[in-house]
């Protein structure tokens, strides 16, 4: 929830910093659908069946990693995009070390007050002994907070090269084409 709430705020920043969110439309992506798919393949895991096996679950959860990677690969020279695989491949290591589950930090568990239900798959959750916790969800937000849950580094990673992409393809003032459009009638009044 908290990467959403997250994106959210990098979606409303594009307008305040001038950006178009219709140039976005404009975007020729590849095969979007490995993408989509992959979100909806992991809110049917998370949300909707969390009570399926859990080897069931932690396939799929993997395969819409896979699918995600793919998708990256498949639109690369996208502005950004790089900067969202990087965070997302660290999240991806993370998850593919521990079986399908991101690893989440003793700590940090405990300060956002999640707790594990047994009988449920749990994307994200503390195991004994987990493989790349520094790449798992060591960050929390505290209990008594809105939106409490840990996240990773991974996911502001790939927040950022969201930020990147939506504000390079929506011409912010936070992107280069942006500055440069905004300062091109300074320079030619100056000649």
């Amino acid at each position: 929830m908290i990467v959403l709430a997250m994106l959210a705020l990098v979606v409303i920043s594009v307008p305040l910093f001038g950006g178009r969110l219709s140039r976005l439309a404009l975007i020729p992506l590849r095969h979007s659908w490995l993408v989509l798919s992959a979100l909806a393949l992991q809110t049917v895991v998370i949300s909707v069946m969390p009570d399926m096996p859990h080897a069931v679950a932690s396939g799929i959860h993997v395969l819409s990693y896979v699918m995600a990677a793919m998708f990256f690969v498949l639109n690369r020279r996208l502005p950004g995009l790089w900067v969202v695989a990087i965070g997302g491949g660290m999240n991806m290591a993370a998850i593919f070390a521990n079986g399908g589950t991101m690893p989440a930090g003793e700590w940090a568990t405990r300060v956002s007050g999640l707790v594990s239900d047994p009988g449920e798959f749990e994307n994200s959750k503390h195991l004994e002994d987990a493989r790349l916790l520094i790449f798992g969800d060591i960050l929390p937000i505290p209990e008594a907070w809105p939106l409490s849950n840990v996240f990773s580094i991974g996911d502001i990673i790939l927040i950022a090269g969201v930020g990147v992409t939506l504000h390079s393809t929506s011409e912010s003032q936070l992107s280069r084409a942006g500055r440069t459009k905004r300062t091109e009638p300074l320079i030619e009044a100056s000649n």
